[in-house]
């Protein structure tokens, strides 16, 4: 088996899991945050920049790679890890939350999804089967099966079909996968906002015996409360023995209140959208570098932050880089802000080694601007 998981302690105070993750490019301290490298890279990020702020594993995007430059090249290249220059852990989703996401652009029917690019409106047809083939030739260490993703608000006879089709879909994406030996395949369970269709979903993919399984669906819109009230009874159905991952979620606030309720991983493009745009999460709460209060600023970006950025550049400076458009504006606030999620996970980590996370939420909300 590619991935194998090891449960090193959970915490007093919460649900809160401190593990590890062994894979074929090497091994993941949990709870860990993933950065995000949509086309085979972290925007404004180099290889060597992410491994000097400890970045463990990233995760890269089916449906993007399949439409440019095409799996088959990657695989011509010597699969994802080689084309990129990355040698540690890889995820890739399996694209079904992007071809969701399309609207009108897609049509869903028992066999798969057909939709046409948001490049160039030419038409495409992705399986089941067709999205393993993908992920098996890109090479992955980590990979997701096929699911359907339902929108917030859905009605509960939406949501069953499609979490049932998802189900379906998986035992496709387990019978299609070839290389279980060195690629794990994670499971996705659905189940919307209705707790006896979550019920219902995580009994039928953990049936299936996956090495790992995700919780998807969620952050789709709903209110976080309604997030944390579906992780509370989802999670204690996963089995103790495996990794959870929380897709597509990476607000700091998000981050301590999954890993609390006993979530293992998660990914997210926040840090470095925003960072491209801007804004920067400090110690004390976002900062926004363009706004005119941060023109005379010579202080860093955030005083209590030890990362290239902050021990170089100060808040007029970068405010500068933005008003010139440079390019180097959005690297410099990117770089920090990934810094600051990886720091913010090691943190969370030696929290819950001490038995203190609740505790680490209270003095981080506080100072953030969260309320508990």
């Amino acid at each position: 088996m590619a991935i194998k998981y090891e449960l090193i302690k959970e915490c007093k105070q919460s649900g809160a899991r401190l593990g590890r993750i062994t894979t074929p490019h090497g091994t993941i301290e949990t709870p860990i945050f993933m950065p995000v490298g949509t086309q085979a890279t972290v925007k404004a990020m180099t290889p060597e920049e992410l491994k000097k702020i400890n970045s463990q594993i990233i995760l890269s995007n089916t449906y993007h790679l399949y439409l440019r430059p095409g799996h088959k090249l990657v695989e011509k290249a010597g699969g994802l890890h080689k084309f990129m220059n990355w040698d540690r852990p890889i995820l890739t989703d399996s694209g079904g939350f992007q071809v969701f996401s399309l609207g009108d652009l897609r049509k869903i029917s028992e066999k798969g999804v057909e939709f046409r690019s948001h490049l160039d409106g030419s038409k495409h047809f992705i399986s089941p089967e067709k999205a393993i083939e993908i992920e098996n030739s890109l090479g992955a260490d980590i990979i997701m099966a096929f699911d359907e993703c339902a929108p917030y608000p859905a009605e509960w006879n939406y949501v069953k079909n499609s979490l049932e089709r998802t189900t379906r879909w998986a035992k496709r994406c387990k019978e299609a996968h070839k290389n279980p030996d060195t690629q794990g395949l994670f499971g996705i369970i659905q189940g919307g906002m209705y707790k006896d269709l979550r019920e219902q979903s995580a009994k039928e993919i953990i049936d299936l015996d996956f090495p790992g399984y995700a919780v998807g669906g969620l952050s789709v819109g709903e209110p976080k409360p309604l997030m944390y009230e579906v992780l509370e009874y989802t999670t204690p159905l996963m089995p103790k023995d495996k990794p959870r991952y929380l897709m597509g979620v990476g607000s700091p606030d998000c981050l301590i209140e999954g890993v609390i309720r006993g979530i293992d991983m998660f990914d997210c493009v926040l840090p470095t959208r925003i960072g491209r745009n801007g804004t920067a999460m400090t110690s004390e709460g976002r900062v926004v570098i363009k706004n005119a209060k941060y023109a005379e600023d010579f202080m860093p970006l955030d005083p209590n932050c030890d990362c290239y950025t902050c021990k170089n550049y100060s808040r007029a400076y970068l405010r500068h880089l933005f008003k010139a458009g440079e390019i180097l504006s959005a690297r410099l606030v990117t770089y920090h802000n990934l810094h600051f999620l990886l720091k913010l996970m090691e943190n969370v980590r030696n929290a819950i080694k001490e038995d203190r996370l609740l505790d680490f939420r209270k003095e981080f909300f506080e100072k953030y601007g969260y309320e508990l």
